[in-house]
């Protein structure tokens, strides 16, 4: 049974057109894990030299019990198949 929000908040970081072919989502409901999620998300950008941001999303929700915060991160990776080089450097 899906549980009704209470509230439900998203915020995008830009408002230009999204060019993206990956999408990569971070979520956390505990106090320690949302606290930590910012650094989750640069340890995994860290790990991933290939990928070039597009946009972010910060999502809020939450319902009687519980609070939960999403990063998600639209990108474009250098080394996925078909991945013009030259088109996403143009785009910078």
């Amino acid at each position: 049974m899906l549980k009704e929000f209470h509230t439900m908040t998203s915020v995008r970081a830009s408002s230009r057109p999204l060019i993206f072919n990956g999408v990569k989502v971070f979520s956390a409901t505990q106090y320690r894990q949302r606290n930590a999620l910012g650094e989750t998300v640069e340890r995994w950008l860290k790990e991933h030299p290939s990928i070039r941001v597009a946009d972010f999303v910060v999502t809020q929700s939450s319902d009687d019990s519980f609070h939960c915060i999403s990063i998600s991160v639209f990108y474009r990776d250098l080394n996925s198949p078909g991945n013009a080089r030259a088109e996403l450097e143009a785009m910078q």
